[in-house]
């Protein structure tokens, strides 16, 4: 609905560009200078600017973890952008090229865990369903497999360790919410009865698991190694290891 009412109000604008924005967005003077300074008319090639978002959650600047850049596509030409209405995290779609910004947009998400665990049912159903229609086919594994590849994906591949606990919470948060989407995948299948064997599947899963996050933590180390040699002796470590 929201999307809906978004593109009808991008009708009724009076102007020749467009700057969306929701509620918990801001426009930094940096980013309103700049945009001041750009050649928007109707004879430009550029249709879009794409605009770096600095996710404030917890009270702090989320630099790693998959929060920044995380450009947006907020400035548009009239009738050149809209949202496509067909789930909740939408990107505007726009005819024609593109360009990036520099500077910041503000966007005040997440305050508090009573906030960001409102917001599941909202989008858990919609993503559930997106995986549905998009021609997903359930696997109870994925229920350990998700979770466990969105926690190390945040944590280490994105670098959420550098956001410090704040990291470390949210990739937890991030990998209970795509638990929550397998889940809801399981209920719209009527609570499929599954057998599992323990001491030969589940165990499997969770080695995987553990291989993966082994593979990781060493790849971290080997990261911070200034001695080349060590860095070669610990990638053929990591490579026995995740093997």
């Amino acid at each position: 609905m929201l999307n809906i009412n978004k593109n009808f109000g991008f009708s009724k604008a009076s102007a020749d560009w467009i700057l969306c924005l929701d509620a918990d967005e801001r426009v930094t003077p940096e980013l309103e200078d700049e945009i001041k300074n750009l050649k928007l008319d109707n004879n430009s090639k550029i249709n879009g600017y794409w605009i770096p978002r600095k996710n404030i959650i917890f009270g702090k600047w989320i630099e790693h973890t998959g929060w920044y850049p995380d450009y947006q596509l907020r400035l548009f030409k009239k009738n050149k952008g809209k949202f496509l209405e067909k789930h909740v995290h939408e990107m505007i779609q726009v005819q024609g090229e593109t360009e990036y910004l520099k500077n910041n947009l503000l966007h005040y998400n997440y305050s508090s865990i009573s906030e960001f665990l409102g917001k599941l049912n909202i989008y858990v159903k919609n993503e559930a369903e997106q995986l549905i229609a998009n021609g997903y086919k359930f696997k109870w594994q994925d229920a350990i497999a998700a979770p466990v590849k969105e926690f190390l994906s945040r944590y280490f591949a994105r670098e959420g360790y550098k956001d410090g606990f704040h990291g470390l919470m949210l990739s937890l948060l991030m990998a209970f919410y795509h638990l929550l989407v397998i889940a809801t995948v399981w209920e719209k299948r009527d609570f499929e009865k599954i057998e599992i064997n323990v001491d030969k599947e589940i165990k499997g899963e969770f080695k995987k698991a553990y291989r993966d996050l082994v593979y990781w933590i060493a790849d971290e180390k080997i990261k911070r190694m200034k001695n080349p040699f060590k860095r070669t002796y610990y990638k053929i470590l990591r490579k026995i290891h995740a093997n």
